[in-house]
């Protein structure tokens, strides 16, 4: 009876033990909370322009996916609808009004009409390939667009991490001079927290760099597609004119 009253009481001492453990909630002090409140304008600066990159960088990301698929979407609808259509004006008419495709044949269209004056004395073959071939830059400029941002923040954004470490650490050796404690537990907290700096400038580039590489090849998949409707309409087109 006595063993098993002891055995009872250190398990109740146990739990008892281990609930008081789990009660008392331990901070970090040297984890990127304490960074923000303990660190000066200039370490916030470099924390803020970090995220704002990140938060840049995701939404690049994302908008120009959606508008991959959309851009995918209406090679489809041109496959499917524009050459089965009469003329070109059909098969324009037939394709949405956000289509790229839509936009490069009313452009070929227009060369065929506009075809006068000064723009007479250039050979009319030349002249549809010159109003295709600008359109299709144009829709090339606006894929590209946004992507500069990703690149800027792949390659920029570790070495204001890194500013960010070398500023702290500047600064706790130096609080560390002042007050004459060198031990390691003085040292590698602040140290270990200006490191914090590098990680996130880190963490902030890998994706920016993932998603510019993963983007531009798509870009060149569907400007294929695009180019290739450019000049299957530009002889459409000079066959049309000639008949």
């Amino acid at each position: 009876m006595d063993i098993r009253l002891k055995r009872w009481g250190l398990m109740g001492l146990a739990l008892s033990f281990t609930a008081t453990a789990m009660a008392q909630t331990t901070t970090n002090p040297y984890g990127i909370e304490a960074l923000w409140t303990t660190s000066d304008w200039v370490a916030k600066a470099v924390l803020m322009i970090l995220a704002i990159m990140s938060m840049g960088s995701w939404y690049i990301l994302i908008t120009k996916f959606l508008d991959q698929r959309k851009i995918a979407a209406y090679t489809q609808e041109a496959v499917e609808k524009f050459w089965s259509a009469g003329t070109v004006a059909q098969g324009m008419e037939a394709l949405n009004a956000e289509s790229p495709y839509r936009f490069i044949a009313a452009a070929g269209l227009a060369a065929t009409e506009k075809h006068s004056g000064l723009m007479g004395h250039i050979p009319l073959a030349d002249w549809i390939s010159m109003s295709i071939s600008r359109s299709v830059d144009r829709v090339n400029r606006e894929m590209q667009g946004g992507l500069s941002f990703l690149a800027t923040v792949g390659s920029v954004s570790p070495f204001v991490g890194l500013f960010g470490t070398v500023w702290g650490i500047y600064h706790a050796l130096t609080a560390i001079g002042i007050s004459g404690q060198a031990s390691i537990d003085k040292v590698a907290g602040p140290v270990g927290e200006a490191l914090i700096m590098t990680a996130i400038g880190l963490a902030v580039a890998v994706p920016a760099v993932l998603a510019y590489n993963w983007l531009i090849t798509r870009n060149k998949d569907i400007m294929d597609d695009v180019r290739s409707f450019g000049s299957d309409l530009h002889a459409v087109l000079l066959g049309s004119t000639k008949n």
